[in-house]
């Protein structure tokens, strides 16, 4: 077995781009599409995200035939989990790559590239400039408050309060000092651990529903922030867990939509409005509010997220068969 990747990251965030190797994905929408790989295909998903090859904490990306009409490409997303259903800094580092592969045709200054997700459909606009791909936003699908102000009780933190909002994904929204964190001060690891707390609470007992389709209607994870959340020309930071407590080294492009959408329902922040977001890596993202939407019965914001991404390496990944380890392994 062979399989060929490109590797990228956006603000230190890796994406783990499929060029070869994977069988063919059976017609269908893109949530069938994603439930085939999930069912027929996770080993590959293993053998690309786990160790030896990667780590706790990779992530990568699927490319497939887009079934929405004016969709230049389509992609699966996938981690140490599963597979994602939104994904803010692939969509960055997917811009670039397609103009740089001629996925689609190269206009300066901006050339746009429709992508389409799990989630729905993605616009991504690349600056162009002198032949090369450069900065990539995009604007992706309605964003809105879910849940607002709720409050529940973790054993380990006492009583912490949360926003519920969708980006894309859902997640939680908590401000870190709740927990008796500060940013700079403490470890990942006790950053890790409150998130997971507080995701693993609310995935039990917290539910969930997406206008558009159930399969959309989980928590993805939780992102912690440092509570800047009125606007400002101050950088806010956050810090995004998802997944089977995975750590995003980017300020989290869905997570930022997301952040955005309960701002917005908060009289924080108003359409036109950038505010700079800084993962924990240290690593920027920008983003906007440009117009309000509505998503079934909730009102919406569609907004635009920008990074930068960049290239890391290219590789081509054997399994020998008797390699009971190569298969894919996690430690953590």
């Amino acid at each position: 077995m062979n399989l060929t990747v490109v590797d990228m990251h956006t603000g230190g965030e890796p994406l783990r781009i499929v060029t070869g190797g994977y069988p063919a994905i059976p017609r269908g929408t893109i949530l069938e599409k994603r439930a085939y790989v999930r069912d027929h295909l996770d080993h590959l998903r293993k053998l690309l995200i786990f160790e030896p090859r990667g780590h706790y904490d990779m992530y990568g990306a699927l490319l497939v035939e887009p079934d929405l009409p004016g969709a230049d490409l389509a992609v699966l997303f996938m981690h140490n989990e599963g597979y994602s259903t939104m994904c803010g800094h692939a969509i960055v580092a997917l811009g670039r790559y397609a103009i740089d592969e001629g996925l689609v045709a190269k206009q300066e200054p901006v050339t746009t590239v429709n992508i389409e997700a799990p989630c729905g459909l993605v616009v991504a606009s690349v600056e162009v400039s002198d032949g090369k791909a450069g900065a990539v936003s995009f604007e992706s699908v309605p964003a809105f408050l879910f849940a607002r102000d709720q409050q529940i009780g973790l054993t380990e933190y006492g009583k912490i309060g949360f926003d519920i909002a969708y980006g894309g994904a859902f997640y939680a929204l908590a401000d870190c000092h709740q927990f008796g964190l500060e940013f700079d001060r403490d470890r990942v690891r006790d950053f890790v651990d409150a998130a997971t707390a507080l995701t693993n609470r609310l995935k039990a007992e917290f539910a969930l529903s997406h206008p558009d389709h159930d399969d959309l209607a989980f928590l993805y994870g939780t992102i912690l922030t440092d509570g800047k959340d009125a606007f400002s020309g101050e950088v806010t930071r956050n810090v995004c867990v998802f997944a089977e407590a995975e750590v995003d080294r980017s300020p989290t492009g869905s997570g930022v939509t997301a952040r955005l959408a309960a701002m917005h329902a908060k009289g924080e922040i108003a359409i036109g409005q950038t505010r700079s977001f800084e993962s924990i890596a240290g690593s920027r993202f920008s983003g906007a509010v440009v117009r309000t939407a509505q998503a079934g019965p909730h009102e919406a914001i569609v907004a635009r997220v920008g990074g930068r991404a960049y290239y890391s390496g290219r590789a081509e990944f054997i399994v020998e068969p008797d390699d009971e380890l190569g298969r894919g392994f996690l430690l953590r």
